[in-house]
């Protein structure tokens, strides 16, 4: 359980501060060399990579790995579930937004950085999700922060699933709320955690399909929770949107409608090959986070370029809704696969599943052997699995054919950690 924050105080030195004393000789931030080789000695080190021009390969794998490139990679460590990111559609949108708009956002929406391209963008997403509006931010990540901390604050009570992703849980803290997390996937224990909301406002924050496990609870049993607390809810749809229910429409729309308590947060970085998010409801909540959302007001806009993108990749999978069949039909295919061969693998609600690991040590050599044969998988160790349990992540993509997820499979089967 993680209580509210303490208040904050700035105040202003007037004074020249006193030289310092006792610093030591590699200066005051010596220690994070310490700290970096201590992750990378207990198998949690990280490191960018470089993906190549024109393809999903990247410049070794995501864990330190042989590198791998050329079109005979098996890519499955992407968010990229449709494809889109290469479309020749979304790359023409994109520059000819550039040359209308500029490169930037330039400035706050609530300043000068808004364009014609936001609100198309804002008006397109509501009429595909089935809400009365949305809100566009510059990330996916910064929605869920816009969302919670103008919808919780100091004295609310706010309800988490415990497998929720970081920005839900950042945008707990930052929010002042009292924060408890309940067991994951958990419908009784949510409503015996919303029933000590007493007179205070109460928010359930929860993923619709979650970014490790890649499970997708059912919805309305936590909104039935929700209703008889009389809480909110807000769902993080990012690994739903453009893939779950009709059309790809996403997990809100499929599940529980358009409802004046329900917020939901989608990415445009994922299923539509873009960058943002935005955060889609009824018009009083998303009039009320233009005034109020931190994340949004203070926050350069999204780029223009980036707008149209989104909303050339969302007018596609209004044309391609196959795209989302397809997907769904590999990912159960590729478990398939794996639970044949015995190996614990989750149960995917769309594009990603798991694959737990022994260690993080070992999950790191799994990705890395994979990578050496051809197949890139993400590799999920803590902080990011909250249940301490290294992974290897595979997230399948449209662009994968049947004898891809074969091979990619029998990969991971033959390098198995012993």
């Amino acid at each position: 359980m993680l209580r509210g924050r303490r208040a904050i105080t700035f105040a202003t030195m007037r004074t020249s501060p006193a030289p310092s004393a006792g610093v030591p000789s590699r200066g005051a931030f010596g220690w994070v060399e310490d700290s970096r080789r201590r992750l990378d000695r207990a198998g949690l080190g990280r490191r960018t990579t470089r993906r190549v021009r024109g393809g999903s390969a990247v410049g070794g794998s995501a864990v330190g790995g042989s590198a791998v490139v050329g079109s005979a990679v098996v890519d499955l460590s992407t968010n990229d579930y449709l494809g889109m990111s290469a479309r020749p559609e979304l790359v023409r949108a994109s520059a000819e937004a550039a040359e209308r708009f500029g490169t930037g956002g330039r400035a706050s929406r609530v300043v000068s950085g808004g364009c014609s391209v936001h609100e198309e963008l804002e008006d397109a997403l509501a009429a595909f999700c089935g809400t009365e509006a949305a809100l566009v931010f510059s990330s996916g990540y910064l929605a869920n922060i816009g969302a919670l901390t103008a919808l919780c604050r100091p004295g609310s009570l706010l309800v988490c699933d415990e497998s929720n992703h970081a920005s839900l849980i950042d945008g707990g803290r930052l929010s002042g709320a009292e924060v408890v997390a309940v067991a994951h996937a958990d419908p009784a224990a949510t409503a015996v955690a919303l029933a000590q909301k007493g007179a205070r406002r109460a928010v359930y924050a929860t993923e619709s399909v979650f970014s490790v496990e890649g499970d997708a609870p059912p919805l309305p049993p936590f909104l039935d929770a929700c209703r008889s607390a009389g809480a909110g809810m807000v769902v993080d749809d990012a690994h739903g949107f453009g893939l779950v229910g009709p059309g790809g429409r996403g997990s809100l729309r499929a599940a529980v409608g358009c409802q004046p308590d329900v917020v939901g947060v989608v990415t445009l970085g994922k299923a539509l090959g873009s960058q943002g998010g935005a955060v889609v409801g009824t018009r009083q909540v998303i009039r009320y986070l233009v005034n109020v959302a931190r994340s949004f007001v203070f926050d350069t806009a999204l780029a223009p370029p980036s707008a149209a993108a989104a909303l050339a990749g969302l007018s596609i999978l209004r044309r391609e809704p196959e795209r989302s069949r397809r997907v769904l039909h590999l990912a159960t295919r590729m478990a398939e696969l794996l639970a044949d061969a015995r190996l614990p693998v989750s149960r995917p609600g769309a594009a990603v599943m798991s694959v737990r690991s022994p260690s993080a040590k070992s999950a790191v050599e799994w990705a890395g052997r994979c990578a050496e044969r051809g197949v890139l998988v993400g590799c999920f160790r803590p902080p990011a699995v909250r249940d301490g349990i290294s992974r290897i992540r595979l997230g399948v993509h449209a662009a994968l054919s049947d004898r891809d997820v074969e091979r990619a499979a029998s990969v991971i089967v033959a390098t198995r950690p012993c």
